[in-house]
């Protein structure tokens, strides 16, 4: 099999699985009914188009660099009376960066691969207000994904990195596999994007926090260790004994 890598980054994102009205939240981790619309709007899918050959691909996300969630304060009115507002407050991942996959056949992988390059509507992160930054597409891999999640470079930016430690653990989220163990479920696998009756179900998903080991050479964070190493050798107070000694000798 194939997989096709992308880049998830940019100033905001916003993947919701299930939330509605006032509160829309964000997941942690990119959904695969987000992702999936992605490649739909850059193929020019319309809203009530089938996205059956979509469906069928396998989806996982690895996590580079987590983020922070960042709540926003959201009023509209409505058209008609321009005195009643909506209140609701949206959530956000902000200064996050992601790797995800999509595993497939070849030919489906370069037609989302070249679409995505040159996208019929627009590209966004999970929400219109979230354009993702470049690059997006990081190729097509010759191999299955996990693989390839476990082979890419870690995407994280050289300011994070220097406040990692020297050793860091990359957290990969997955389809799971039929009757495996240890799952637990999205309500984020779509049916359809229709504008009038969008539909998800469930589907089972796999989290491996300890999936990747990085060797982090651009750390500059201390371990508890090296903070006393760096005390006891910055300062020996038996040092200015002995010269007082000395002193008093001479």
């Amino acid at each position: 099999m194939h997989t096709l890598l992308l880049r998830l980054a940019g100033p905001l994102q916003s993947w919701g699985s299930g939330s509605k009205f006032d509160s829309r939240l964000t997941e942690r981790t990119p959904t695969k009914s987000g992702v999936l619309s992605l490649a739909a709007a850059a193929l020019g899918y319309k809203r009530d188009d089938p996205i059956d050959k979509l469906q069928r691909l396998k989806f996982a996300a690895r996590v580079d660099q987590p983020g922070k969630i960042i709540k926003d304060f959201h009023t509209a009115h409505t058209s008609r009376d321009k005195r009643l507002s909506f209140i609701s407050d949206r959530y956000y991942l902000s200064d996050a960066i992601f790797l995800a996959g999509l595993e497939g056949p070849r030919e489906l992988l370069n037609t989302i691969e070249k679409a995505l390059q040159n996208p019929v509507f627009p590209t966004f992160l999970g929400r219109r207000s979230c354009p993702p930054s470049v690059p997006l597409v990081l190729g097509i891999r010759e191999q299955p994904l996990m693989a390839a999640l476990l082979n890419a470079p870690w995407e994280a930016s050289e300011r994070y990195r220097r406040n990692q430690p020297k050793g860091v653990w990359l957290e990969i989220v997955r389809d799971a596999e039929p009757g495996e163990p240890g799952v637990f479920e999205m309500r984020d696998f779509p049916i359809t994007f229709s504008q009038s009756h969008r539909q998800h179900v469930f589907r089972n998903v796999i989290s491996d926090v300890r999936a990747v080991e990085i060797k982090n050479e651009l750390s500059r964070a201390y371990t508890g260790s090296e903070v006393f190493d760096a005390i006891a050798t910055k300062h020996d107070p038996f040092d200015e004994l002995e010269a007082d000694y000395v002193s008093v000798q001479d």
